[in-house]
């Protein structure tokens, strides 16, 4: 239970949602900033504007997943109203107070450690990551059937990267009869890849790759698929670029070459954002039982 908990929501859109909810359902006191066009609001939770008094009185903060942007906009689908969390802002937290995000930006992470706010990057965990790469998956094979005329059974997939989504990627491309592809850069991604019966390649040589792709999904978060890259692929290829913004393609390029190439980052929130906000709340709750039983054990 997080009785007596203040848990301020700044921004967010539908993931977040969940996670009010959960905060809710263990007895926390719930703030909503920038939730007035709400449709349907929660029993249990308050409206308010986005004020150091606010903030002052927060045991947490949950941020959206893009926490911050450079200049501190923090972005919300439920209001019109622009939030810009600043110093004074932060400043006004109190010492105790943890701030969750789901990647944080180097403004965001400055004024936290120039405070001595603990700010938790929840993307940054493997546990989170592993779990968000299911609807990832998901949303990435939606992408490409509604984007392609042939199945993927039988086609030559490329996957680049074999991080924690590209690995749950590649094994279920395999399993639906995709002829896999994985560009590593380690020498134990490439092990691993041989292991699951993938044929590994050094992202060093993708452009000799290519040429025989029908779908390429690039996980990994840099410019990878450069104009020299572009220039030898198939022109019917299809590029799901999977990457953080501004993601790993040359995208004036595969545009001037007529290539598909779609940018998707963020595919939790958008093909299963009830899932994806389950994931958070679990994970922040589960991250704020210690605090709960710091409390009990000094009462």
């Amino acid at each position: 239970m997080l009785t007596g908990k203040h848990v301020v929501f700044l921004g967010g859109d539908a993931r977040q949602l969940e996670v009010i909810k959960s905060c809710i359902q263990m007895n926390a006191r719930v703030s909503l900033i920038g939730y007035d066009n709400l449709q349907s609001p929660f029993s249990g939770a308050s409206l308010k504007e986005l004020s150091t008094e606010v903030l002052s009185k927060a045991d947490v903060l949950v941020l959206p997943i893009v926490g911050t942007d450079e200049h501190g906009h923090v972005s919300s689908v439920f209001t019109s109203d622009t939030l810009i969390l600043t110093e004074e802002h932060l400043s006004s937290l109190p010492a105790h107070c943890i701030v969750f995000a789901g990647i944080a930006k180097p403004y965001l992470k400055d004024l936290c450690a120039r405070y001595g706010i603990e700010l938790i990057e929840l993307m940054q965990r493997d546990d989170v990551a592993i779990y968000n790469s299911i609807p990832t998956v998901e949303g990435a094979l939606m992408m490409a059937i509604q984007n392609t005329d042939i199945t993927i059974h039988g086609s030559v997939c490329l996957v680049l990267g074999m991080g924690r989504c590209g690995l749950s990627l590649a094994r279920v491309l395999h399993a639906i009869g995709a002829d896999v592809r994985v560009g590593v850069r380690s020498s134990a991604h490439h092990a691993r890849a041989f292991e699951m019966g993938f044929k590994a390649f050094d992202t060093q040589e993708l452009n000799q790759h290519v040429k025989e792709a029908d779908l390429i999904f690039n996980t990994i978060p840099a410019p990878i698929i450069t104009a020299q890259t572009l220039s030898q692929c198939p022109h019917d290829v299809v590029i799901i670029d999977l990457a953080s913004k501004p993601g790993g393609v040359d995208y004036a390029f595969a545009e001037k070459r007529g290539i598909k190439a779609i940018l998707a980052p963020s595919l939790p929130g958008i093909v299963a954002p009830k899932t994806a906000g389950r994931i958070l709340a679990r994970t922040i709750t589960q991250l704020l039982k210690p605090m709960e039983l710091q409390k009990e054990g000094n009462v």
